[in-house]
């Protein structure tokens, strides 16, 4: 039936809608990644003190002026700080009730603000999704499938698709023994896809924006990715790596879902989605 509504008829969604969310009517509950802490805001990891919380945005240009999203007229603007390697996130928390096939689809856009003229067309480094999992089975596990577009390091075009299988260290937050944290987003320990890069369109001057397609099939009771695609390609999944960690306390059936983009210069990095739906068989 989703095929009688012009809004969802743009998504091929499994049996169960899960969640549909378009930023014309609200930020539906995505909010900012932030770090664990206990007692005080400076136990935090470095590495999320800094990140941003999404907002919703016209995408309003100087040139341009106010083209809206790509249906409608807002869309989750998740934006980075002027610094290089600086990275925002987007999350929205949820539980599962079914171990089953789930499909994330949404469309995006990704660009660095357009605060020079010139193309800038190397100064977003990445932009992924990623989903956190936990489940009680045996054996227990929460786990990671990780995935990002590589667009740049430094001066050289990457335009790459990679997983990851693996986090940094754990760490100990505060004295209670209750809270611990770990930074699952470094640049360390990514794995190519595919050798054939993906170039996206990117058109011609930094104001102008092309919205992309990307949809994630995950399988909650393998434990494993089923494949992945965006535009007109799709990449099989039988193969790709995600993280795997012991289960911890406090997070049975934990189905989170976050966005993330980072800069690959002292410019802010702007990732955009129209809408976004989740849905799965069950």
């Amino acid at each position: 039936m989703h095929n009688l509504d012009p809004r969802l008829s743009r998504f091929d969604p499994l049996d169960r809608i899960i969640f549909y969310d378009d930023f014309d009517e609200g930020i539906h509950g995505w909010s900012e990644l932030i770090g664990n802490y206990e007692h005080s805001l400076d136990s935090m990891l470095p590495e999320y003190a800094d990140m941003r919380p999404p907002m919703l945005s016209n995408l309003t240009m100087w040139d341009t002026g106010t083209a809206g999203s790509m249906e409608g007229t807002y869309a989750l603007k998740v934006a980075s700080r002027a610094k290089t390697g600086s990275i925002a996130t987007s999350i929205k928390r949820q539980t599962f009730r079914h171990r089953g096939q789930i499909q994330l689809e949404c469309y995006f856009t990704v660009k660095p603000e357009a605060n020079e003229l010139r193309l800038s067309l190397d100064d977003v480094r990445a932009f992924g999704v990623l989903f956190d999992i936990q489940d009680g089975f045996n054996p227990e596990y929460r786990w990671m499938p990780h995935l990002r577009y590589l667009n740049a390091v430094g001066d050289d075009m990457v335009h790459l698709w990679q997983v990851k299988g693996e986090t940094r260290q754990f760490h100990k937050i505060g004295d209670s023994g209750e809270t611990v944290s770990h930074f699952h987003l470094g640049s360390e320990g990514w794995q190519d896809v595919d050798f054939a890069p993906q170039t996206l369109a990117y058109n011609e001057i930094a104001t102008k924006m092309n919205w992309h397609y990307l949809k994630v099939n995950v399988d909650l009771a393998e434990r494993k990715f089923l494949s992945f695609q965006c535009n007109d390609r799709v990449y099989a999944g039988d193969s790709l790596q995600y993280i795997a960690i012991p289960a911890m306390p406090n997070l049975n059936c934990m189905l989170n879902t976050a966005f993330w983009v980072e800069t690959n210069r002292d410019k802010r990095a702007f990732l955009y989605l129209d809408s976004v739906l989740l849905s799965g068989e069950f």
